[in-house]
């Protein structure tokens, strides 16, 4: 009698989480202004806009990770190396001068980005990871290209002033760093349910960032 086959292994959760939102990630990155700033069709001050409301929901991670950085879901993701406030307000003094934050408010979009992160920073650490996950791990890899555009479209030098928020100066080697970060995601210390939770939360995080980039597209849309 033939032995039975070995049930197969299920996938890794981070390629769960990247498989499932692989759609909605398709479609932030496709939006109309996220296209015409690539293709270097948009002005200087649309990727200042731009810069602005990543310093909110940027503002929103990190402010409350410290709350969670001894939280046994959360904690582990909480790493300083990550953090891209500070760097975020040299490039605005860069683009803005030294009184960019001044009468600075967000889209009503990033607003509602930036209250979605701080809830589930304060009742849902696992939900604080999903937005935690399609936020740096997508600056590590598709916002190399953003910073090679930005450089190239409006001179910032390489590395420099104005483009610093993609480049992470104290993580070595970035693809080693991504190797880890899914470990820890393959790792997360919940059940399958709360696993699930956390696809549907990253899948939020996608719309919510789609809906800046359709606020962002109708502030600067292309001169017919």
């Amino acid at each position: 009698m033939a032995a039975p086959s070995p049930t197969p292994s299920p996938s890794p959760f981070s390629t769960v989480i990247r498989t499932a939102s692989h759609e909605q990630h398709v479609e932030a990155e496709n939006s109309s202004f996220m296209s015409d700033l690539l293709g270097g069709r948009l002005g200087v001050a649309a990727y200042r806009r731009y810069t602005e409301q990543l310093w909110f929901v940027y503002r929103a991670l990190e402010e409350t990770s410290r709350t969670l950085a001894g939280d046994p879901v959360a904690g582990p993701f909480i790493r300083p190396e990550l953090a891209r406030t500070a760097a975020l307000e040299r490039d605005l003094a860069h683009l803005g001068g030294p009184s960019w934050h001044s009468g600075l408010e967000p889209l009503p979009a990033t607003a509602a980005y930036a209250d979605r992160v701080r809830t589930c920073a304060r009742t849902w650490p696992a939900g604080y990871v999903a937005h935690h996950y399609t936020r740096y791990l997508g600056d590590l890899s598709g916002g190399q290209i953003i910073r090679g555009t930005a450089e190239k479209t409006w001179g910032f030098a390489r590395k420099g002033d104005g483009v610093r928020f993609y480049v992470f100066e104290d993580i070595d080697n970035p693809a080693a760093f991504k190797r880890e970060y899914r470990a820890l995601l393959d790792a997360l210390p919940v059940d399958d349910l709360e696993k699930q939770r956390v696809v549907d939360e990253c899948k939020r995080a996608f719309a919510l960032n789609s809906a800046v980039f359709r606020e962002l597209g109708e502030e600067f849309p292309l001169s017919a």
